[in-house]
């Protein structure tokens, strides 16, 4: 079993700033790479960011430019820094692994952006 232990949502005003932090812990073998999921309600769960076991990062489209994803290989934990937040951010955002036998989730934090 693997799990993921997130920290760091909360709410914000428009244009603030918040970090997110996530410790894996368990069966971890081969860690492909960590990242960031969100969902907010009504829609589908989409990626915001993730990074690979070499430092390889992939950001949805949306917050390109704003937010920025960093990895403890060591440690196994990843962890987003969201700066210039926007109402459209209010989204329960996931901790994932993506390893060789599957990907992990954590049970997210919810991230409330007030305009």
């Amino acid at each position: 079993q693997v799990q993921l232990v997130e920290s760091g949502g909360g709410l914000v005003q428009a244009g603030g700033s918040l970090r997110l932090s996530c410790a894996a812990s368990g069966r971890l073998f081969e860690i492909n790479a960590m990242g960031w999921y969100r969902q907010a309600p009504g829609k589908e769960r989409e990626l915001v960011a993730t990074i690979t076991t070499g430092g390889q990062t992939i950001y949805g489209d949306s917050v390109k430019g704003r937010f920025t994803v960093s990895r403890d290989n060591a440690k196994n934990t990843v962890s987003l820094q969201m700066n210039a937040l926007k109402f459209e951010d209010t989204a329960v955002y996931y901790c994932a692994v993506h390893q060789g036998e599957g990907d992990y989730w954590g049970r997210g934090t919810q991230v409330t952006v007030s305009s």
